[in-house]
């Protein structure tokens, strides 16, 4: 959507002093954005949406009316497996734990207020699509507030083995025949040894959609009333966190190996796609061109006026398709000719269902995961093993999502105290407890916990925190209710003695 912004944005950049003269390798790196990137989202966003012109658009001919162009049918893959991998990697059934009870109410509240879950879930899909996706805390009338945004609308400034820090976000809208852009600049600044949070807003206006335009930030109160058009944070804790997170699929960028974006998760998957597509609608116009077709001479459908009535009669019915009619002579034996094609259906579903697995392989599924049957795909919703290619894949993508939440609940302490929302501790700890209902055999699981247990191989509080997914010190607390129940629950000697005399003593 943004892409042809991309260009006009570096020049302003450039102008504003973000981007300098390159000095030498690290410093072109560090801003250097590759603007095909863009296009490679453009066009997995497309095929998300479920329609490519590069692929979905079909020349085919015809005698009368020579070349045209048709809309190819599709499956909608791309949708179906960011899909499924959004929801077995993030449900309802995912729980994020805080040991610190007073942030844990906090941020639970928050998330409760903001649908954290159901959006959360829908841009963790978008994320698989695109490539990746930002939240972004902020503060409006005293609250918290999550804002959720794609990844076709974020531009990356800086970055480093940590991420991206430094970035700017993209709104563009119409009003009065006028096309606005709207930038949010998140950046970073250094003041006589103090680190500084800086948001800046900017305003441009074009006659022409995609174009950055003019800039009239000096009107930037008259469409966003109520938002600061500059403020700058002084950040003097230890703990310092970024005013946004991005949040990627944990796979290498191979499109571009110096940017920090993601790819889409069928970024590799693209001829797989365009082969499915084409199998598909090949199936579907096998019923339309297979159709039965009979063969008669063209005097046969020719009208033929009864002498005696005046009514006029035809042999058959020209309006109906399945004749062909063509000048030739009547065969000897007097029969029409059948010159149906006999339909290929299983050969399509077989083609099909072979281009899905290599697709599940492409994408992390497992082959088998998707089928089709002729009326509908299909998804495989059985539990799945822990060596499966499936549960590698979604351990792998939780790795990525746990560690931005943990960078997102930074984020929400660091704004909420320099709006003086809250203060909280510095040293708190974060964890997520992933669902993992979809692992073959949890018997199996809780007896290795046994063995762990019965053998002392790890301290009881560990086994714990791993079995139930919460933090050591949570996992700590639990182990010691536990051991005061035991000993709660043992009688001790009066009531011993008690039970004793009022049953009497064995013999």
């Amino acid at each position: 959507m943004f892409r042809r912004l991309i260009s006009k944005i570096r020049e302003v950049m450039y102008r504003m002093g973000l981007i300098k003269g390159m000095k030498d390798l690290k410093e072109l790196k560090e801003i250097n954005i590759n603007e095909e990137m863009y296009n490679y989202i453009d066009m997995w966003k497309a095929l998300y949406e479920g329609y490519y012109q590069n692929i979905h658009d079909m020349e085919y001919h015809t005698i009368g009316e020579g070349t045209k162009t048709r809309r190819m049918l599709t499956l909608g893959m791309a949708k179906v497996i960011s899909e499924e991998m959004a929801s077995l990697v993030f449900n309802e059934k995912c729980e994020i734990n805080i040991d610190d009870d007073k942030l844990k109410k906090f941020i639970d509240d928050a998330f409760r207020r903001n649908k954290f879950n159901k959006h959360f879930q829908d841009y963790i899909e978008y994320k698989f699509a695109m490539g990746g996706m930002v939240i972004k805390p902020y503060i409006k009338d005293g609250k918290l507030v999550l804002s959720f945004t794609t990844a076709d609308c974020f531009l990356p400034i800086s970055w480093n083995n940590q991420g991206i820090y430094e970035g700017v976000f993209l709104d563009e809208f119409k009003k009065d025949n006028k096309w606005y852009t709207h930038l949010e600049w998140h950046l970073w600044e250094e003041r006589k040894g103090i680190d500084y949070l800086v948001i800046k807003h900017t305003l441009h206006v074009s006659d022409t959609q995609g174009q950055l335009g003019v800039d009239i930030t000096s009107r930037f109160e008259e469409f966003f009333p109520g938002i600061t058009k500059y403020a700058d944070f002084p950040i003097t804790k230890r703990k310092k966190a970024n005013s946004f997170v991005y949040f990627k699929p944990n796979i290498a960028n191979n499109k571009d190996t110096l940017s920090p974006l993601g790819i889409s998760l069928f970024a590799n998957a693209l001829d797989t796609l365009k082969a499915l597509d084409t199998a598909f609608d090949s199936f579907h116009r096998e019923f339309r061109l297979g159709k039965k077709r009979i063969l008669i001479p063209s005097q046969m459908v020719k009208t033929v006026i009864d002498p005696n009535t005046q009514e006029v009669h035809r042999y058959f019915d020209a309006n109906d398709e399945t004749y062909e009619a063509l000048k030739y002579n009547m065969p000897e034996d007097g029969k029409i000719q059948d010159i149906s094609v006999d339909l290929r259906e299983e050969e399509h579903i077989n083609a099909i269902n072979a281009h899905l697995n290599i697709l599940a392989m492409q994408t992390g599924f497992s082959a088998g995961t998707f089928t089709f049957d002729g009326q509908s795909m299909k998804t495989a919703t059985e539990v799945i093993s822990e060596q499966s290619k499936t549960f590698k894949s979604k351990k792998s993508h939780e790795t990525i999502i746990e560690s931005g939440l943990n960078e997102l609940v930074d984020s929400i302490v660091q704004i909420a105290e320099l709006y003086e929302i809250d203060t909280f501790t510095e040293d708190y700890e974060v964890t997520v407890a992933f669902d993992d209902s979809i692992v073959e055999d949890k018997a199996a699981e809780l007896e290795k916990v046994v063995v762990e247990l019965t053998n002392g191989l790890k301290p009881k509080y560990m086994i714990i925190a791993d079995y139930y997914g919460i933090p050591e010190d949570e996992a700590k607390k639990w182990l010691q209710e536990i051991k005061q129940e035991q000993i709660d629950s043992v009688p001790d000697r009066d009531e011993i003695i008690q039970s004793t005399t009022m049953f009497g003593s064995e013999e």
